[in-house]
């Protein structure tokens, strides 16, 4: 899995309520949910992100509520990945199920700076930061959760399967 994009960074404990404030938790539209994307964060995040591009954090990630809306949010936006020191393991699991990159790498989230251009690649376990010349450790997804990804979460990965054995 390549993935390389500008980044975009943010700070520690960064909960659910900052990646979509729970005012909007009355749609589940992903298109909804994206124009307010880490709103009580950053309040211009939402209008200037583009397509591919990449949130780097501190550590616990998505920590707070457990709210499937907040990846969700981060997916419909257009963002690539996620990479973080650390995340809290209920938006982890989330992010996997719904098929949205996610990296721990404290290296990586204590090195990258907004604007940088990084490149990530799953395979060998690494994140290269083209801006600065650096290389930051990343671990690998297991098979299973790189099958999850790469057909779009767990929805997708079940309808295929399941259309497989029928």
């Amino acid at each position: 899995m390549l993935i390389a994009g500008k980044c975009h960074t943010f700070g520690n404990d960064i909960d659910t309520d900052a990646i979509i404030p729970a005012r909007y938790l009355n749609t589940s539209d992903p298109e909804e949910l994206a124009r307010h994307c880490m709103e009580d964060a950053d309040p211009t995040f939402a209008g200037r992100v583009q397509k591919g591009e990449i949130i780097v954090a501190g550590k616990n990630f998505g920590c707070g509520s457990s709210r499937e809306h907040a990846p969700v949010a981060i997916k419909a936006a257009g963002v690539a990945a996620v990479i973080a020191a650390s995340f809290a393991r209920i938006f982890y699991r989330n992010a996997i199920n719904i098929g949205l990159p996610i990296f721990e790498s404290p290296e990586a989230a204590a090195g990258i700076k907004a604007g940088d251009e990084v490149k990530i690649d799953a395979g060998k376990g690494e994140i290269v930061n083209l801006t600065r010349g650096e290389t930051y450790p990343v671990a690998s997804f297991p098979p299973f959760m790189q099958e999850l990804i790469a057909a779009g979460g767990l929805m997708p990965y079940v309808a295929r399967k399941v259309k497989v054995h029928v």
